[in-house]
């Protein structure tokens, strides 16, 4: 995997020939340990190399072989994904088994791609990747469209654009809208012509966008970097300069005990063994302090590292506003990583989303979190729930199962508030965290089962609760940690009574404004305490 990654970060950097190195060196390893999902993602991404690198016979081979692994596998993901490459591959490049001329070579290939395209597009709708169903009609389109069928290109185009709207992905509708632009251009159509140039631009911008300020977030990491390394630069010089000023200090002592010495005599062997201690203990200090200055950079390296996969297991805030789109998350770790987290999974044309609090916070409630999302995602993707009340039940039992391992008892668990959305329908089921719905200026308030995720005496079943959503309707689901903050004029906790009023007073404000509000109140609230543990609010507008 790390070879793969460190592949990935060249091919990105346009070093194909440092990439190939790496995924063949990744290669390697998943053929010796026999891992056939890792080889079909190798081959895949050899495939693309060489294609990068403009050689299409091998490229063609290695993304054969991947698809001949994904078929064994039954990896349809994967399928999908190779009948799309290889048919990518023959729409730009033409057909290579074609020598007659250049003009038949390009007419094979797109032929050829077609039925690859085809191909891909039948198996994303069994799996209903929407996304790539966006896709394989984009690429579908555009050979009809370089065919000169244009009616057969429209109607791919048209269904490529519905669906990257129904998902909200910018770079699906800035190309399918792009290029209905050009039918409706070649159609005489102008002013669909226009529209549709009109969307691809503002997609274009949007995408662009988001890319300049992933830019500014780079450029602010690396200000913050080489702040950082002026300031370690800094306090270096000021060590060497108390090193060199301690050494100036022992230097005239050494010369003023050398003149005693001399004069003393009689005292020599005694300050000769008093000055071989002295070294040996400041020898001793020396190594302790290294020692435990190691060991200190140990923990916290272990702690960053921590955080690295614990927020790999978090959705990324792209999938969380590909899926609700009217939404913020405020998520607040007490320490470096944290207890609580957030969760997001789709299936089945519903979204699942919850705030979990799992016991203590730091790097044990991390461990216990990591057990918990795992539990989670067991319950949906191995056992396919979609009800709140029996993913609980599960994930409880998956959890319960999990620590029995351990020769010691542990009772560990996690509160959590699960919703499951879909249109204008939501079912919510909880433990200890409840459900808060604000509709027309009053707060509707669903309690959850007493009872946490994790070993409980007498267990009953978590209760499933529905509701028909109305329009403009809002969903809170949190964690205890905000209300549970100490801080105010008194040191008094925040309690639900005020977040409520707090939520109240902000309903006309978009979902990210929100955000922004509900942290700013709990700084200020908090103000010089220490924040007591770790903050999940999670937001959403119908």
């Amino acid at each position: 995997t790390s070879y793969n990654n460190l592949g990935s970060v060249h091919s990105n950097q346009g070093d194909l020939s440092q990439a190939l190195e790496y995924y063949q060196k990744s290669l390697k390893i998943r053929e010796e340990i026999g891992d056939k999902s890792g080889m079909a993602f190798s081959y895949n991404n050899i495939g693309v190399v060489y294609y990068n690198k403009g050689n299409i016979r091998k490229a063609l081979e290695y993304f054969h072989k991947s698809l001949e692994i994904r078929n064994e596998t039954g990896d349809k993901h994967g399928l999908a994904t190779c009948y799309n490459n290889i048919g990518v591959v023959y729409r730009n490049q033409g057909d290579p088994t074609v020598n007659s001329s250049k003009e038949a070579s390009i007419e094979a290939g797109r032929i050829k791609a077609l039925d690859y395209c085809n191909e891909s597009l039948k198996i994303r709708k069994e799996i209903g990747d929407k996304i790539g169903m966006a896709a394989s009609h984009n690429n579908i389109g555009s050979l009809y469209l370089e065919l000169g069928k244009l009616v057969d290109a429209e109607a791919h185009f048209k269904k490529g654009l519905e669906l990257a709207r129904e998902v909200g992905s910018p770079k699906w509708i800035s190309a399918n809208s792009r290029d209905l632009s050009q039918v409706f251009k070649q159609n005489n159509r102008h002013q669909k012509a226009l529209e549709m140039f009109e969307l691809h631009i503002e997609m274009r911008d949007s995408i662009n966008n988001e890319a300049t300020q992933k830019a500014a977030a780079k450029q602010q990491a690396k200000y913050e970097y080489e702040k950082q390394k002026a300031l370690d630069d800094a306090e270096y010089e000021k060590q060497l300069a108390i090193e060199q000023e301690a050494k100036g200090k022992q230097q005239i002592l050494t010369y003023a005990s050398a003149g005693g010495l001399a004069l003393v005599g009689f005292f020599l062997i005694y300050v000769f063994n008093r000055l071989k201690v002295t070294r040996k203990q400041k020898s001793i200090i020396e190594d302790a302090h290294h020692e435990l200055g190691q060991k200190n950079q140990e923990i916290i390296d272990s702690i960053n590292y921590a955080k690295r996969i614990q927020s790999a297991i978090l959705p990324p805030k792209k999938t969380v506003k590909e899926h609700l789109k009217e939404s913020f998350i405020l998520y607040k770790p007490k320490d470096v990583v944290a207890g609580d987290f957030y969760w997001l999974e789709a299936i089945e044309n519903k979204v699942l989303f919850a705030a979990a609090d799992c016991t203590g916070h730091g790097v044990p409630g991390a461990m216990v979190s990591v057990v918990c999302n795992n539990a989670l995602n067991r319950s949906v993707r191995e056992h396919g729930l979609t009800d709140p009340g029996e993913i609980l039940n599960k994930t409880r039992q998956i959890v319960i199962q999990e620590f029995e391992k351990s020769e010691e008892e542990v009772k560990d668990g996690m509160d959590i508030a699960l919703c499951t959305l879909k249109d204008n329908k939501l079912q919510y089921a909880g433990a200890h965290n409840p459900l808060w719905i604000i509709r027309k200026g009053e707060i509707i308030e669903t309690k959850a089962n007493k009872q946490p995720i994790g070993k409980f005496d007498d267990p009953e079943p978590y209760t499933t609760h529905n509701f028909e959503l109305e329009k403009d309707d809002s969903i809170y689901i949190f964690s205890d940690g905000f209300v549970d903050q100490f801080g105010g004029e008194k040191g008094k906790k925040f309690k639900a009574r005020a977040f409520r009023d707090l939520l109240l007073s902000i309903q006309d404000k978009p979902m990210e404004d929100q955000k922004s509000i509900i942290n700013d109140a709990f700084e200020t609230w908090r103000g010089n305490l220490e924040q007591i543990d770790d903050v999940c609010v999670i937001g959403v507008r119908v």
